[in-house]
């Protein structure tokens, strides 16, 4: 299968995406990790790339499209892929469809994860790291830690990533309205869009994707279909 999961920040997009292509045994496809590889090989598309990382700007579409367009020519990605951040905007879809008709390829399915903003925010808002540790993640209601301010793990001072205030969770939900929900509308005229709610655990929100994808559903351990 060819999939492409879409949503907001702060819906589990990235978190669904390892769950289903694990599943399915495809390709989980990510720019952010194509494009740490590509720097780390030190290709041209990777130095492009590095250039505009490095000064906090956004990756160019040409050179996104590029890292995207080889990845999808190499053979592994034949049983299928599923594509996790991209295409962000209207023109990557554009330049996606036409990548997919080369090969006489098309997706197969497009799955729009939908979550209320006041979630959203409340989900990266909250949200605390270890300054000793960055893997060790709290979060205000959802999993405080034992000692306010403090990691369960080393002690360590829990603060708010920059990125994670408020104000700029909003802003990045204003980003994605209007450059990334334009793409939901490109596919949905295709006929390709299901739309599932990213509300609730996460194996819940899995056993929703395979269902869009006609595959059924995995049973929690302990459980019979």
């Amino acid at each position: 299968m060819r999939i492409l999961l879409i949503g907001p920040p702060g819906g589990g997009k990235g978190t669904q995406a390892v769950r289903l292509a694990a599943h399915l045994s495809i390709q989980h496809i990510s720019t952010g990790d194509l494009f740490r590889e590509h720097i780390a090989q030190g290709t041209e598309l990777g130095q492009n790339a590095h250039t505009h990382i490095r000064a906090g700007l956004l990756v160019p579409d040409e050179v996104t499209i590029g890292v995207i367009k080889e990845r999808l020519a190499r053979p592994d990605v034949e049983r299928g892929f599923l594509l996790d951040g991209f295409p962000r905007n209207l023109a990557q879809a554009e330049a996606l469809d036409g990548i997919l008709a080369d090969s006489e390829s098309k997706l197969d399915a497009v799955l729009d994860l939908a979550i209320p903003e006041t979630e959203v925010v409340g989900r990266i808002a909250g949200r605390r790291l270890c300054r000793q540790d960055r893997e060790h993640i709290f979060h205000v209601d959802h999993s405080p830690p034992e000692v306010a301010g403090a990691c369960n793990f080393c002690g360590g001072e829990l603060y708010q990533r920059d990125d994670d205030r408020e104000a700029t969770v909003r802003k990045r939900l204003e980003v994605y309205r209007t450059e990334t929900a334009p793409v939901v509308d490109h596919y949905q005229a295709q006929g390709l869009v299901t739309t599932i709610s990213a509300l609730g655990q996460v194996q819940e929100v899995l056993d929703r994707a395979l269902v869009a994808i006609g595959h059924g559903r995995i049973d929690a351990p302990g459980t019979s279909s």
